[in-house]
């Protein structure tokens, strides 16, 4: 159920408006078709002074949590802020799914422009991956800090235009992250499946193949206080559309 966790952690953009609070939260489900809620996630952003903490956390829930091994993911971002800009020095990833745990932790050496990546790979509580490696990119932001860090990098108003960005945590696809603004013509087709308020729309493309959708591109529906309230995988084989919801 790697798909389950990979459209709880979109709502990563969450919060991408509100940097001026100290302290930010927000809970969000998955939904799939008859199978009800499979699972959930929290998100979480705390400044004090000059730094910044994130933590994000998935499960997944019900027949999900059974068909997974009850697989869980937990993120940590720690960083500083530069002009109102987070800046990531660190990125902690922790997976687990029966008797598997693996754990990923980036350093960011922004004097010299390169990210070290460590590895820890065990099963049955015994190591068998340890190793450390240079990536071929650099970035100063991470999957948690981008997302963000969007308000200030994206013009919510020019429709049809394309972002490219890159993140530290995102290598499998070469650090690549895109996002999309759709063509005012597109717009009918934004509301009919996310729902009408006061919201701007945009597709977050994760460059990996979910089910029949081979780049998985989610549409996005983002509340004017800049809180993502609901996200829509369209037309998955069998069941119908994989929705992600905000509940608070």
């Amino acid at each position: 159920m790697k798909l389950v966790i990979k459209m709880l952690l979109i709502f990563m953009l969450s919060f991408f408006q509100q940097l001026q609070a100290k302290v930010l939260d927000a809970t969000y489900n998955v939904s799939y078709g008859l199978f009800g809620v499979l699972g959930v996630s929290h998100a979480h952003l705390e400044i004090t002074g000059d730094k910044y903490t994130i933590k994000v956390s998935a499960k997944t829930i019900g027949i999900a949590k059974h068909l997974s091994r009850n697989r869980q993911e937990h993120y940590v971002s720690h960083g500083h802020i530069v002009n109102g800009m987070l800046v990531s020095d660190r990125l902690h990833i922790i997976r687990t799914y029966g008797k598997k745990y693996n754990e990923k932790s980036y350093r960011i050496d922004h004097k010299k422009r390169e990210v070290i990546k460590h590895i820890i790979r065990k099963k049955n509580g015994k190591i068998y991956r340890d190793e450390e490696k240079t990536l071929d990119f650099y970035s100063k932001d991470d999957i948690l800090t981008l997302y963000f860090n969007l308000s200030k990098m994206i013009d919510k108003n020019a429709l049809g235009k394309t972002y490219h960005f890159s993140a530290v945590g995102a290598e499998k696809q070469g650090g690549k992250i895109t996002l999309i603004l759709p063509e005012r013509s597109q717009l009918p087709e934004y509301k009919k499946s996310l729902g009408e308020g006061e919201y701007w729309y945009l597709t977050a493309i994760l460059y990996q193949k979910i089910f029949n959708s081979n780049r998985g591109e989610l549409m996005l529906a983002i509340g004017e206080e800049g809180i993502a309230q609901k996200a829509v995988l369209k037309d998955l084989l069998l069941f119908g559309d994989l929705v992600a919801k905000r509940i608070k």
